[in-house]
């Protein structure tokens, strides 16, 4: 998104993520503007699984946790934040100590969601080295057009949703020094959101497999090495 699209205000609402543009002047982004989803929304809508009905539970989860990944990725105060309530929030990812709005926030997603308690030797990706910025640039990089996310079904209404989703990308950019394969990378997961009275998230809950993602990315050749067609990652999924 151009600087002159942010100033004019010509930006193309976006048709997932309801709060994107019905913000207040004072929201604090971190890039100096709300972002543009133009590229990811096509790759959603040309991969998704189904379309839900508009006002049906499925597609107002979907565009909530929609919502939520926009506001963690470029909001940088919790105070502007309208998808969670920010005192009681927390994160808890296959079965972890929960995180902290404010822990959420400051590791950002990917980091949040790929902290793992392994021993250092066997990670394959190492969250706590990362910063909120390397963590996105490198997985902005791994997937070009963007990483789509989408509900394929939910099992319970508020104040306690279930849901299980789908999450994909095609590895067209260099990953930690893996070059791309080109290839679909997809994983499944399940998911339990505790919402308030006005559907603000309380908590959030996530089980998925981190190697149906990271061993993808790590499977092409790398790219210190071009004697080698191939090589895969030492991690075995």
């Amino acid at each position: 998104m151009s600087s002159q699209e942010v100033a004019s205000g010509k930006v193309t609402r976006d048709k997932y993520r309801s709060f994107l543009h019905d913000e207040a002047d004072t929201t604090l982004w971190r890039h100096g503007g709300p972002p543009t989803y133009d590229d990811v929304n096509k790759l959603f809508e040309e991969g998704r699984t189904k379309e839900w009905p508009k006002g049906s539970l499925e597609e107002i989860v979907q565009n909530a946790i929609k919502s939520w990944e926009m506001e963690l990725s470029h909001k940088t105060r919790l105070k502007d934040f309208k998808t969670i309530n920010p005192e009681k929030f927390k994160l808890f990812v296959n079965g972890r100590e929960g995180l902290s709005a404010e822990e959420t926030l400051r590791l950002g997603s990917y980091n949040a969601l790929l902290k793992s308690s392994l021993p250092e030797k066997l990670k394959y990706y190492k969250a706590d080295e990362e910063t909120f910025e390397s963590s996105h640039e490198a997985f902005r990089s791994a997937f070009p057009r963007g990483f789509a996310w989408e509900v394929i079904k939910v099992y319970t209404g508020p104040p306690e949703i279930a849901f299980k989703f789908r999450h994909w990308g095609f590895s067209e950019g260099p990953f930690k020094g893996h070059a791309p394969t080109g290839k679909l990378v997809e994983f499944y997961g399940l998911g339990t959101l505790k919402v308030d009275e006005s559907l603000k998230v309380e908590e959030a809950e996530v089980y998925y497999d981190p190697a149906d993602l990271v061993g993808d990315l790590l499977s092409g050749t790398h790219l210190d090495d071009k004697s080698q067609t191939s090589q895969g990652c030492s991690f075995s999924k």
